[in-house]
């Protein structure tokens, strides 16, 4: 029965890119994992950026246009027992379709010193597990060693230049919403938020309920 209820979403899960060109900005990385979503192929991403920007949303937007199955290391746990694990499945046979697993490391430059060790041994293509995408992403590589950070490409997310898209996605989900009541200005939304998208739906949310 549960299953059958229609629970109300936040604006950021509701709102969440479910393609690659389905988000806003970002032309460049779009442009990226696009073309090489044409002809994947086992390699490693670094996706360095802003808070917000969209780089995990982008990676599993990614492995669902290329049928994969993602295993993830979340933030903070990513420890040499949580990349064991996740490198010991990546040698199994992929459940779906796609035939890639896309391991996902969130906030790479948080974990020991040990995991990226790790990780630096697996990225080599002689223990590298088969068919496997790595993507790692991180606001800052300063605490990354330079050997890890040569073995991955490094795709930039970047929110210069969305104000006017993302203040355009703004009156686009208000009118979804909230049709015909009194629009915040969305310009000022987006400018307080300092450009994260993420943070300016939330400022939007509040906006509704107080509508």
């Amino acid at each position: 029965m549960q299953g059958q209820i229609d629970y109300p979403q936040s604006l950021t899960i509701k709102y969440q890119p479910q393609t690659l060109d389905s988000f806003v900005g970002l032309e460049k990385p779009k442009k990226i994992l696009s073309k090489f979503a044409e002809r994947p192929y086992a390699n490693s991403f670094l996706f360095v950026g802003p808070s917000g920007t969209g780089k995990a949303t982008m990676a599993l937007a990614l492995a669902k246009q290329l049928q994969g199955e993602v295993i993830h290391i979340p933030s903070q746990h990513c420890t040499v027992a949580d990349v064991e694990d996740a490198i010991r499945r990546c040698w199994y046979v992929p459940m779906i379709a796609g035939g890639f697993h896309i391991l996902l490391c969130d906030e790479a430059d948080q974990m020991t010193d040990k995991a990226q060790l790790l990780f630096l041994s697996k990225l080599d293509a002689t223990s590298r597990p088969p068919n496997t995408i790595f993507i790692f992403t991180c606001n800052e590589t300063d605490k990354l060693e330079p050997c890890f950070l040569s073995r991955c490409l490094r795709v930039e997310f970047s929110s210069y230049g969305l104000a006017t898209d993302a203040a355009e996605f703004l009156a686009h989900v208000w009118e979804q919403e909230a049709p015909g009541a009194d629009a915040p200005n969305f310009d000022r939304l987006v400018r307080d938020s300092k450009n994260n998208l993420r943070d300016a739906l939330t400022r939007l949310e509040s906006e509704l309920l107080a509508a």
